[in-house]
């Protein structure tokens, strides 16, 4: 049986990505491409995005999210579809993305959720995990850091610990040109990526 979740969709953008123009796709979402593949630094990791078969080519030591199937295809999809431009400096909530609101709810438990259990009580593991993806410390309480998901797209990650009477939260807001590059369900697979990404880096 065919997983509707990543082999269709996998199915789908490979044979999209097989057929374009690369160096015109290159220009749109400012990867470097090199004659046979697209060259990406996701989340410190410098990835390779072969042309025409789109497979992740990853460094030895790279965490293990950084070649998965759902990497994958937001690789392909961005590469397909996705256009690069200078952020302002705003930071926008996923409520705020474009059809964000209407799956706020969903991206809260894949991420924000996730991410809060995942660290509680951990503010150090938290910190030293960004640190080591490269993360800019940030002033959000009680730590917070800008990540480059991609060279030029920033996620800024807030984790604030709990006590007696409250649970731990957390905060994920987008760079805005997240909007031209990325759909809200990207953003979702985003989220959950750098949460992968920082536990292997804890």
């Amino acid at each position: 049986m065919i997983n509707q979740k990543e082999e269709a969709p996998l199915a789908i953008y490979l044979e999209r990505f097989a057929g374009l123009d690369p160096e015109a796709a290159s220009a749109r979402c400012g990867a470097p491409f090199d004659g046979s593949g697209f060259a990406f630094t996701l989340l410190g990791t410098p990835l390779r995005l072969t042309w025409p078969e789109g497979l992740v080519e990853a460094p030895e030591g790279a965490p293990r999210a950084a070649s998965s199937n759902p990497t994958r295809i937001l690789l392909l999809r961005y590469v397909c579809e996705g256009v690069f431009a200078p952020s302002t400096g705003r930071f926008l909530a996923y409520r705020e993305l474009p059809w964000g609101a209407v799956y706020d709810a969903n991206f809260s438990g894949r991420c924000s959720r996730r991410l809060a259990g995942t660290f509680a009580g951990d503010l150090e593991g938290f910190r030293r995990a960004c640190l080591a993806l490269g993360g800019r410390e940030q002033t959000l309480p009680d730590a917070s850091f800008d990540l480059d998901f991609l060279e030029g797209l920033t996620v800024r990650v807030a984790l604030r610990d709990g006590d007696d009477e409250f649970p731990p939260t957390s905060q994920f807001l987008f760079s805005d040109n997240f909007v031209t590059a990325f759909t809200a369900e990207d953003a979702a697979v985003i989220g959950e990526t750098v949460i992968r990404f920082l536990v292997s880096r804890r």
